[in-house]
């Protein structure tokens, strides 16, 4: 009872935390939301094109709560000292962790919350109940390896260069790992960059929840092979995540 009432504390203090923060809420939740309103209403090209957009520009949203929220929030308070701070007081490192964590769940179900209301409301986007269940389930399964990615970012890098990092990170892997653009339209040596990046995996999962059809000339989405890749990409970045908590601490 003890650990969990620290939890809930740890948690919504970083949850106020966030919220004062309009300058990070605004773009999170809005960016992913004005981009695919733009290119999934606006000038969507087919009537497929909303449907299509929703599943990748959903692993988008999710991107920037888990990127931006562990890696730059993680490395100004270390730059502060309040990591050394949190070692020294009687609290179990794991709450830390865990409360950025579920600060971050929340906020990526807030932006994929608005992209849904866009697709369902604005562009006409029909799914059954089960398969906007299960897109929602891989979408927010989805932020843990961008909470690596951020976290080791983090605990690398200080304040400023974790931004601009951060930034880098989060357009490369979204434009080139074929949230944005399908990867079929790339150059072959883009498309097999795109194939070393979790975004694409994430990304084909996501379509095939969502019932779409393979994009031309790149066969059947498997399934169980995108889920595999990334379990082996989420493996990796967790050792890559410990190497760099063991760095920062030493």
């Amino acid at each position: 009872m003890t650990m969990f009432k620290s939890l809930l504390i740890e948690t919504g203090a970083e949850i106020l935390k966030v919220a004062r923060a309009p300058e990070y809420i605004i773009p999170t939740l809005l960016f992913p939301v004005a981009f695919y309103f733009m290119f999934g209403v606006v000038l969507s090209g087919t009537s497929n094109n909303a449907s299509y957009l929703l599943a990748t520009y959903g692993v988008f949203a999710v991107m920037g709560p888990a990127i931006f929220g562990f890696g730059v929030s993680t490395a100004t308070e270390r730059d502060k000292g309040w990591l050394t701070l949190k070692r020294a007081a009687p609290a179990r490192a794991v709450n830390y962790i865990a409360a950025k964590v579920i600060t971050t769940v929340i906020f990526a179900t807030m932006a994929v919350a608005l992209l849904y209301m866009v697709g369902g409301f604005v562009a006409g986007v029909e799914l059954s109940r089960e398969t906007w269940a299960l897109l929602l389930l891989t979408h927010m399964l989805a932020t843990l390896p961008f909470i690596l990615i951020g976290l080791t970012l983090g605990f690398l890098l200080n304040a400023n260069a974790a931004i601009a990092f951060a930034n880098i990170v989060f357009m490369g892997l979204a434009i080139l790992g074929g949230l944005w653009i399908p990867i079929f339209v790339f150059p072959d040596t883009m498309q097999s960059i795109a194939k070393a990046l979790p975004t694409y995996y994430l990304g084909e999962i996501a379509l095939a929840v969502s019932g779409q059809p393979p994009s031309p000339g790149q066969g059947a989405r498997e399934i169980g092979g995108h889920i595999t890749m990334v379990i082996y990409m989420t493996i990796g970045l967790t050792a890559l995540t410990v190497f760099a908590w063991t760095r920062q601490r030493n």
